[in-house]
C-alpha cells in the first residue's frame, strides 16, 4: 500500500497530529480488541483467560511483532512493564557483565528517566560506580578501560539527533564496554537494526511510534548469545522458570522470558497486538524514506516562511530522526497558539517547539498546512495572548 495510510487510524476532523513521537494515534481496530479481550475474555473466561486467551504468552508472542522493527531476531525481545523498568534490568546486567569497571557512561541530552534509573542504581549498589555524562558528540572521546556501560538514547529526544549505532556500538566494544540503547524515539520510526549493530541491550516504549495508547508496556532487547547468561536482578515471579511450583527461591527460566518481572498487563497488552497490525501493510524502509522527505519539506516550509526560529535538528536528515526542533523564546505560548489551532506538536524546556512526523498518516499537505500556521503564529505573535502562557501540567 502507499503512504500514508490514514484510514487506518481514527484521527480527529480538522487536526494535523505532529505529536506522535510523544503518543501515536488511535489505530483501527484497537478499541474493537480492547473490547474483546474485556467482554468476550475477561467477563466471559475470568481466571481462565490466562490458559485459554493466551494472556500468559503475550509478553513474548508480542516480543516478537516488535522484534522485526528493530532488527532483532526472533525470541530476543520480551514486552511488559516499564521503559524505566527495562533500562534498570539492562544496566543492572551490563555491571554484571563488567564487575570491574565503575563507569555509567551517557550524555547529557539523554532522557532523564535514563538517568534517574542509573542513579537509583547506583544508589542500591554503593560500590563506587559513578554516572558519568558528556555533552552529546562527546562519547567517542570519553570511552576508555573504565567504562563499563554506555547508556544512549538514540534519538535525541529534544533535538531529533540520531546517533550512529553501530559506530559507537563498536566503539564502545573496541575498550570492551557494554552497549545500551534506548529505541524510545526509534521504534516504529528509523531503521534499526540491532542484531547488525552488536550491541547487549536496547529498550523502548510503545506508545510513541507504534501506537500502543497512553502508558502501553515497554519491552527490552537482549542479544541471543547473552540471554541465559544474565541473571536478572529483577528477579520477578513470572520470569521464574516454574512459576507455578512457588518455589522459595528465584530460578530464571531459560530465554528471553527471564527478563519478564511482573503479572503483564493484558488489556493494554490486547491493544498493542492490534496496533502491530498497521505493520502488516509497510515496512520500517518506506516508513524511513517518508520521514526523510516529510521532515525535510517541514524545514523547507517553515524556514522560508518565518525567521524567528532557529533550526536545532540536524540539517542533514542521515543524522536526524523523525521529528524537527525549533527553538523560539517564545515556543511554549506558541505551541498552545499552534494546538488551539489544531495543530498538534509539543514543547520541551527551555525552548524547544518540537514536532514529531508519522508517515503512516502524515502527507505532504499536513506539513505545508502546519508550516503555514506555525508562521501565521509567530509572525503575528498570535502567541503573545495571556491565555497561551498560561503552564499546564504536561506540555
Amino acid at each position: 500500500m502507499t503512504l500514508p495510510l490514514k484510514s487506518l487510524f481514527q484521527l480527529p476532523d480538522g487536526m494535523i497530529y505532529l505529536d506522535g513521537n510523544s503518543l501515536g494515534p488511535l489505530p483501527c481496530g484497537v478499541s474493537d480488541a480492547v473490547k474483546a479481550c474485556v467482554e468476550d475474555q475477561w467477563k466471559n473466561q475470568l481466571i481462565k483467560g490466562w490458559n485459554d486467551c493466551g494472556w500468559m504468552e503475550q509478553p513474548e508472542r508480542v516480543g516478537n511483532l516488535i522484534a522485526p522493527l528493530i532488527g532483532a531476531q526472533s525470541n530476543s525481545v520480551v514486552c511488559g512493564d516499564t521503559l524505566s523498568l527495562k533500562v534498570f534490568q539492562a544496566l543492572s546486567a551490563a555491571l554484571q557483565m563488567n564487575p570491574e569497571r565503575k563507569i555509567i557512561l551517557s550524555d547529557t541530552g539523554n532522557f532523564p528517566t535514563d538517568l534517574y534509573m542509573a542513579e537509583g542504581l547506583i544508589k542500591l549498589k554503593a560500590a563506587g560506580i559513578e554516572l558519568k555524562l558528556v555533552e552529546p558528540g562527546q562519547i567517542n572521546d570519553a570511552l576508555d578501560s573504565t567504562v563499563a556501560a554506555v547508556l544512549l538514547t538514540e534519538v535525541d529526544y529534544r533535538t531529533g539527533k540520531r546517533y550512529n549505532m553501530p559506530q559507537l556500538t563498536q566503539a564502545a566494544h573496541a575498550v570492551g564496554a557494554v552497549a545500551i540503547w534506548d529505541l524510545a524515539h526509534s521504534a516504529g520510526a528509523v531503521d534499526v537494526d540491532v542484531a547488525a549493530s552488536g550491541c547487549e541491550f536496547a529498550i523502548g516504549c510503545t506508545y510513541k511510534y507504534l501506537n500502543a495508547g497512553p502508558g502501553a508496556p515497554a519491552f527490552i532487547y537482549v542479544r541471543p548469545d547473552l540471554i541465559d547468561t544474565i541473571d536478572p536482578a529483577l528477579s520477578g515471579w513470572l520470569g521464574h522458570q516454574s512459576p507455578f511450583s512457588f518455589n522459595l527461591t528465584y530460578q530464571p527460566v531459560s530465554g528471553i522470558g527471564r527478563f519478564r518481572i511482573g503479572t503483564p498487563p493484558v488489556l493494554q497488552m490486547a491493544a498493542l497486538e492490534a496496533a502491530l497490525k498497521v505493520w502488516e501493510n509497510t515496512s520500517i524502509t518506506e516508513i524511513r524514506h517518508a520521514s526523510i522527505r516529510l521532515t525535510s519539506l517541514f524545514i523547507d516550509e517553515v524556514e522560508s516562511r518565518c525567521d524567528q526560529l532557529t533550526l536545532v535538528s540536524p540539517r542533514d536528515s542521515a543524522e536526524r530522526g523523525s521529528q524537527v526542533s525549533f527553538a523560539f523564546e517564545h515556543g511554549y505560548a506558541a505551541i498552545q497558539a499552534l494546538i488551539d489551532r489544531g495543530i498538534i506538536g509539543d514543547f520541551r524546556a527551555p525552548d524547544i517547539m518540537r514536532f514529531g512526523f508519522t508517515p503512516l498518516f502524515i502527507d505532504d499537505s499536513d506539513v505545508v498546512g502546519a508550516a503555514e500556521s506555525l508562521a501565521e503564529v509567530v509572525n503575528e505573535r498570535i502567541w503573545d495572548q495571556p491565555v497561551y502562557h498560561r503552564r499546564k501540567a504536561v506540555t
